[in-house]
């Protein structure tokens, strides 16, 4: 079986990428084939390219009730050294609150990213931004660590290791990433926090209930990370259990792509599907995108959740945190932001701002409130 459709309808996924607004239509075709009625897309900006938090931007503006904006931070400034200056980080979430964003998305905590920008998020660099995020009182979705295998030379899996994702005693380690969040915590007890990926927990359930217990306004969402089935599928009872305890803290999230297949993204959600409804035993299909890796990999066990928790899991949680229905945009500072980043991006690149997915954006902003396709 490679396609296995929820039969919950109302279902909202809370962790989708926007890669081009030339796929708007391919992402429509998603929606629909994988039976998901509303997404929040979680915006990680490239400065460089200009791109990343605009076609979102994009999307929202199209089709309003279907599409949440989790927008991504610009760290142009800090990137080169002051030569390219943007607004401070707690600017920017002024911005995106006046935009319309629905929440932010933060990649500041996937070693790749420190390796990138070598800045704790304890860091004075961040303290302003903490402190406004809880002013305003935005939802994050944060992506913290990745899977223990990756600092494994000998476990790490081949996809991962063909996208340098594996990392060795010069990088960050988990255990200092995981004590950044504690203290950013400590210090701001009220953020709203939607940990991506299981939070990288899958394989320890009681320190996983430990931490939201410790928490009590954050969450954790369940993109794969094909790990977290497999960690989960080994103590099948136990993981029912931990779900059914905290179902008011986990929120459904797929890690669709919109330059996928509608066939790649079908598969992804069917997995996540099958795994929370039914008590099924089964392989990661032949359909699925090369990065839940190859089904021989390893042997998912559903859960068979009831259907409140399901409820929950794949509706309430993230209207709870985000509202029922997405914000307006508002386009005249939507196109202000965007006509920036296109020449931050040409100022760090060169890239003419017409040829960024930020300059395109502004441009048909200005050109019709509805975003009229020639």
């Amino acid at each position: 079986m490679n396609e296995w459709n929820s039969k919950v309808k109302g279902i909202i996924d809370g962790h989708v990428h926007m890669d081009s607004i030339a796929q708007e239509a391919g992402v429509l075709e998603i929606l629909a084939g994988a039976g998901i009625e509303k997404m929040a897309l979680v915006s990680i900006q490239d400065p460089a390219a200009g791109a990343g938090l605009a076609q979102s931007l994009y999307m929202k503006a199209r089709h309003p009730e279907t599409f949440y904006v989790f927008a991504g931070l610009n760290h142009a400034a800090q990137l080169t050294g002051g030569r390219v200056q943007t607004p401070s980080l707690a600017a920017q979430v002024d911005e995106f609150v006046a935009m319309g964003c629905d929440g932010i998305k933060m990649i500041e905590g996937k070693p790749t990213s420190r390796q990138h920008i070598d800045i704790p998020v304890t860091d004075a660099y961040f303290a302003d931004y903490w402190a406004r995020v809880a002013e305003v009182n935005l939802p994050i979705v944060w992506h913290v660590n990745d899977p223990e295998e990756f600092w494994d030379p000998e476990r790490i899996p081949g996809w991962a290791k063909e996208r340098n994702w594996g990392y060795g005693p010069d990088d960050v380690q988990k255990e200092a990433l995981y004590a950044e969040v504690d203290e950013v915590l400590a210090r701001h007890p009220q953020l709203r926090i939607t940990f991506a990926h299981f939070y990288f927990l899958s394989a320890d359930l009681a320190r996983a209930a430990r931490f939201l217990d410790a928490h009590p306004t954050v969450g954790f969402d369940l993109t794969p990370g094909i790990e977290m089935l497999y960690n989960l599928s080994r103590t099948p009872e136990a993981s029912r259990e931990f779900f059914v305890k905290y179902a008011d803290r986990i929120v459904f999230g797929t890690d669709i792509a919109s330059e996928q297949s509608v066939s790649e993204a079908q598969a992804r959600a069917g997995i996540v599907f099958r795994w929370l409804e039914s008590a099924d035993t089964f392989r990661v299909p032949a359909t699925a995108d090369s990065l839940l890796g190859p089904p021989e990999d390893g042997i998912i066990h559903g859960m068979a959740l009831p259907d409140d928790v399901l409820a929950k899991i794949y509706h309430d949680n993230f209207v709870r945190i985000a509202g029922p229905q997405p914000r307006a945009l508002n386009v005249s500072p939507a196109v202000e932001v965007c006509e920036r980043l296109a020449a931050i991006a040409e100022a760090m690149s060169g890239v003419p701002p017409a040829e960024t997915e930020s300059g395109k954006v502004a441009a048909r902003l200005l050109q019709s409130p509805v975003l009229m396709v020639e």
